[in-house]
């Protein structure tokens, strides 16, 4: 295999493991799915657009520490979430059935 064709692979290949995620987590709130935050694993938070492993891992301690999150707005509370970052998020995430009643 030749050097550019090595390197145009590997492009690709870091190219698809960063959109991925993104178009994944998008893709899905498209189809109706959208991510339930009292629910979702650690993974399945990293599938969000600028959720990393430690920012979910906030996530799930708020949960742990003060129960299902009553509305998507509750997300501001996390340490790191902000004004933007939950404008990107508001319509890829939901709080399920139950925490709406």
């Amino acid at each position: 295999m030749t050097r550019l064709v090595a390197k145009t692979l590997l492009i690709g290949l870091v190219l698809a493991l960063v959109v991925s995620p993104i178009v994944s987590a998008q893709a899905t709130a498209k189809a109706g799915g959208k991510v339930n935050i009292n629910t979702a694993s650690l993974e399945e938070l990293q599938k969000l657009p600028r959720i990393g492993p430690q920012i979910a891992q906030r996530i799930l301690d708020y949960r742990k520490e003060n129960g299902s999150f009553k509305r998507i707005e509750d997300m501001l509370k996390v340490r790191g979430v902000g004004e933007k970052m939950f404008e990107q998020l508001k319509d890829l995430i939901t709080v399920g059935e139950a925490a709406n009643k």
